[in-house]
């Protein structure tokens, strides 16, 4: 009995301990996901606010309600680095490169001329 209460606050010690240890650390995991660079996550997320507060035409409130999804892919296309892909209540998508911040890929109209296509082929 006393053995099975010793292990028993040992897993709760050691969960107590793993919890700590994830909530002081979680910044730094997510900065080394976005690439190592501090505040990586914040600049993007400005871009896509400003995308999506700007730009009424694609369905978007400005409030960036209309946002279903942020997933953070690896850049198979360019062989590395990440990319962030926005999808929108709508269907549509817009994907922000990591480091940069910079629009690379919309499924809307109104965003192929920013991304260099003109007319269905790339300028």
């Amino acid at each position: 009995m006393k053995s099975s209460v010793l292990v028993l606050i040992g897993i709760v010690a050691i969960l107590i301990v793993g919890g700590a240890f994830a909530v002081t650390f979680m910044d730094k995991i997510a900065d080394v996901a976005d690439g190592g660079d501090s505040g990586t996550f914040h600049k993007v997320a400005n871009k896509v606010d400003k995308v999506t507060s700007s730009d009424g035409s694609s369905g978007s409130s400005g409030s960036g309600s209309d946002i279903v999804s942020e997933i953070v892919k690896f850049n198979h296309q360019n062989g590395e680095g990440y990319y962030r892909e926005v999808t929108y209540k709508d269907g549509g998508f817009r994907q922000f490169d990591t480091s940069t911040g910079e629009m690379i890929g919309s499924s809307y109209d109104e965003d192929q001329e920013k991304l260099g296509v003109i007319n269905g082929s790339l300028e």
